[in-house]
């Protein structure tokens, strides 16, 4: 009879197990295909000629796609087969990864400004250009704008951002419904463990995403469709565009595989552990810092337990939500979770194009930094918060503590490295003069010089090259070339007038394709600035597993999933959705050249304002950071009081207690509460 009833315990477990498995992957999976399109922002950007704000809408999308179903998912999920509706959700944003690739297929082959022939003629030895015939990209002289725009595919960018909302709607069903079935279904005490080993598995999708990310910008974006001989740019150039098509196809395909067992798995499975009594008692000890913490308040709603009608949870709806905002502690943590995850979102984003812009490295070794060093040190702090809580049995006061000293150093680290920088690129007529003099002020006229005067240049065109003497131009035209030799990414240009201008006689007057690299100190300023970010990382996340624990210490137990529900609408529409936006449109103030469109009109920023660009952005993250620490300061002290205020209450009720005790000579005792005692301050 033993055995027999061991066999449906062990299929019970193996079942759970492969949910915990398959659950883990999933989170690995879509951790994998949400980096992966952070680190194929500045790719999107460049292959659809679109500014800053617009890619920052093009990533908001994710989170929007979220919120339209959060509710629904939340509510109705739970009545459903939840297993399926995870499986069904994988599907959803597989198929938002797979049309997200879609518009290459349709665009045709990319087409970057340059004045160098994109055929490759190897009998030509030298030829006369371009100095010497008027030059220009626009083509709409010859199409209608119109005709020109679809031919072109400029508004591709739509399947982009409707296939990212895609990928949010489908994410929407994992969390909340993935958590609720493993907790129903699992021992209490095992659920700890389990949730750990997803989230560490979940860890790991962030790192592979940035690193694919870093792979794929090297490789050129119609690998397989062109000469790649004839291409005249590398990887290490603002115009070039890597294959950013082939990771939203890789993440797709993972998340396709990753919703196969959901369609397996059973509607329910019998209780890990089925002793009632057990779970009781272990579910009373890990609410036992909760109650002590939290103010008493009418247990009315406890005592009514039963089957209640959707009209009654209709009803108890806007008293509940009422009592959840009165609790400031709910409110200020709130706000700060807001104000800092502001900060974190618009950091993340456009953090690979802060390191191309301030220095000089490639988008694809800007990606692979911040996957190879800043998200390890991310993990490794999340880790070591949750230790330092365990190690020392830190209560609420403690937490709070470790979460505001986290802060606080994270903050102090930014506050340094905005003043860690390399000075602006060397670019004639745009931060520097035709002489070498830095310039204040920047138009299209500053790029005409007397040097270049008669050579008809095109002054919206940027094909960057390169003088012996580390000066950048923005065009051979614009150097005043008159004889170019070799072909694609050799091509050299000789007898550049304006290179002439800031050199002896006789020295080299060529120039090659490329902007020019920074120069020497950079590197070492660049590996100081990665450090700081390394350690503020680190010391960032430390805080993050104490300051959940001050939210979930803090809620109420009939609350807990209203606030937590709340937690997420908010920050995630507040501060999900925004700061890619007004970060992208700050950000695209301080560009000092943009490019062309095939079609003509305004494409993407070929060249920033090095340091506007970094006031503008690493300004505002300090400024959200510091805005961020002075709302912590002032949950601490709130949380403090509350503390204080409990303890006498609980000391005066002891007191009480012995009082009546030494009177009644017995322990059967009633305490009348006295309301106006109580703390009206409702809990979150």
């Amino acid at each position: 009879m033993s055995v027999e009833s061991k066999k449906p315990r062990e299929a019970c477990c193996s079942k759970l197990k492969l949910f915990l498995a398959s659950l883990a992957f999933v989170y690995f999976s879509k951790a994998f295909g949400g980096a992966y399109m952070k680190s194929s922002i500045t790719q999107i950007e460049r292959r659809f000629d679109i500014p800053s704000s617009l890619i920052g809408v093009i990533d908001g999308s994710f989170e929007m796609g979220n919120l339209l179903v959060i509710a629904f998912v939340s509510y109705f999920g739970a009545k459903l087969h939840r297993p399926r509706l995870i499986g069904i959700g994988c599907l959803i944003m597989a198929a938002g990864s797979f049309l997200i690739a879609l518009p290459h297929f349709f665009q045709g082959p990319y087409k970057y400004e340059t004045s160098v022939s994109h055929t490759k003629d190897v009998n030509s030895t030298e030829s006369i250009l371009p100095c010497l015939k008027t030059t220009s990209v626009t083509v709409s002289i010859y199409f209608p704008l119109l005709a020109c725009e679809k031919a072109t595919g400029s508004s591709m960018w739509i399947y982009v951002f409707l296939g990212n909302m895609l990928r949010g709607i489908g994410e929407t069903p994992i969390m909340p419904l993935g958590v609720s079935y493993l907790d129903d279904f699992s021992r209490e005490e095992n659920t700890p463990f389990y949730l750990a080993c997803i989230h560490t598995v979940g860890i790991l999708g962030p790192m592979f995403g940035f690193m694919l990310g870093s792979f794929l910008a090297k490789i050129y974006v119609d690998i397989g469709s062109v000469d790649l001989d004839s291409i005249t740019i590398n990887h290490k150039d603002s115009r070039w565009v890597g294959a950013w098509w082939l990771g939203f196809i890789a993440t797709g395909t993972v998340i396709l595989l990753s919703s196969i067992p959901f369609w397996f798995l059973p509607k329910s499975l019998p209780k890990q552990g089925q002793e009632q009594s057990q779970s009781k008692s272990t579910e009373l000890a890990t609410v036992a810092e909760q109650e002590n913490f939290l103010p008493e308040e009418n247990q009315d709603h406890e005592e009514k337990e039963g089957p209640v009608t959707f009209k009654q949870l209709a009803k108890d709806f806007i008293p509940s939500l009422r009592r959840l905002f009165k609790n400031s502690i709910f409110s200020l943590m709130i706000l700060t979770y807001l104000v800092a995850v502001n900060g974190f979102i618009g950091m993340i984003t456009f953090k690979p194009k802060f390191l191309e812009q301030i220095y000089g490295q490639s988008a694809s070794k800007a990606i692979f930094l911040i996957g190879i060093l800043n998200l390890p040190a991310v993990a490794l702090g999340i880790i070591t918060g949750g230790f330092v809580l365990k190690r020392f049995k830190l209560g609420v006061i403690g937490a709070a503590r470790v979460s505001i000293a986290a802060s606080l150093g994270s903050f102090c680290m930014l506050s340094i490295q905005v003043f860690i920088h390399c000075e602006n690129a060397d670019v004639a007529g745009l931060t520097v003069s035709y002489q070498g003099a830095r310039q204040v002020s920047y138009n299209q006229q500053t790029l005409l010089s007397q040097c270049n005067m008669g050579c008809s240049c095109s002054m919206k065109h940027w094909d960057p090259v390169c003088a012996y003497n580390g000066m950048t131009y923005a065009s051979p035209c614009l150097a005043g070339c008159q004889t170019s030799t070799g072909t694609g990414k050799e091509t050299v240009f000789h007898n550049c007038t304006c290179i002439g201008d800031m050199m002896t006689p006789g020295m080299n007057m060529s120039a090659v394709l490329g902007q020019c690299p920074r120069k020497s100190d950079c590197e070492r300023i660049f590996k100081i600035y990665m450090a700081l970010s390394v350690v503020g990382s680190f010391i960032s996340a430390c805080g993050g597993t104490p300051g959940y624990i001050v939210l979930l210490r803090s809620i109420q137990q009939d609350l807990k999933s209203l606030a937590l529900g709340m937690q997420t609408l908010i920050v995630r529409t507040l501060g999900g959705i925004p700061p890619p936006i007004y970060f992208g449109a700050l950000i695209d103030r301080t560009c000092l050249k943009w490019g062309t469109k095939q079609c003509g009109g305004r494409g993407a920023c070929r060249l920033y304002d090095a340091d506007a660009f970094r006031m503008t952005f690493m300004g505002l993250i300090t400024g959200l950071y510091f805005l961020s620490n002075m709302l912590w300061g002032g949950l601490y002290l709130k949380i403090v009081k509350r503390q204080k205020k409990l303890a006498l209450r609980n000391q005066a009720k002891e007191n009480e207690l012995e009082d009546n005790g030494a009177v009644n000579g017995h322990a059967n005792i009633s305490i009348a509460k006295n309301k106006e005692d109580v703390d009206r301050e409702s809990t979150i």
